[in-house]
């Protein structure tokens, strides 16, 4: 099993370089591959942040679920990636439901991010949360 970084998966997502969209198709094809949640969580930030492609959420989960998809890939948490997505498609930023999935185990997740705090509410997340204001 092979760790791919970011970029061969944003070529093989966007497709905006032939030859390198190429080189990453072919690849992720032959080869068996794992993406850590940071890779995952760098892909999701230059998929749809406005400094990168600037892709609606939908898009974004769309490209996400079909690479993950592929018979050949594994990710660091299977569930968390997808609980991630779900919150993700629900309004929530991306790192903030994996950071609050990942505390799943723990005590709580403590934070000042209000927005953080009132999303998780709003898609009803499981997650403690303990808002310091």
């Amino acid at each position: 099993m092979i760790a791919v970084d970011t970029n061969i998966l944003v070529r093989y997502a966007v497709k905006d370089d032939p030859k390198q969209t190429l080189l990453a198709t072919d690849f992720l094809r032959n080869n068996t591959c794992f993406f850590s949640k940071t890779v995952l969580l760098e892909l999701v930030w230059v998929l749809s942040s406005k400094n990168g492609y600037n892709l609606s959420r939908e898009v974004v989960i769309e490209r996400i679920k079909h690479i993950v998809g592929l018979d050949n890939i594994t990710t660091e948490n299977d569930q968390h990636f997808s609980d991630a997505l779900k919150w993700y498609l629900a309004g929530m930023d991306f790192a903030d439901a994996l950071h609050l999935i990942g505390s799943e185990s723990l005590d709580g997740f403590a934070t000042l991010d209000k927005r953080m705090v009132n999303k998780s509410k709003e898609i009803k997340a499981d997650e403690e949360i303990i808002y310091l204001k």
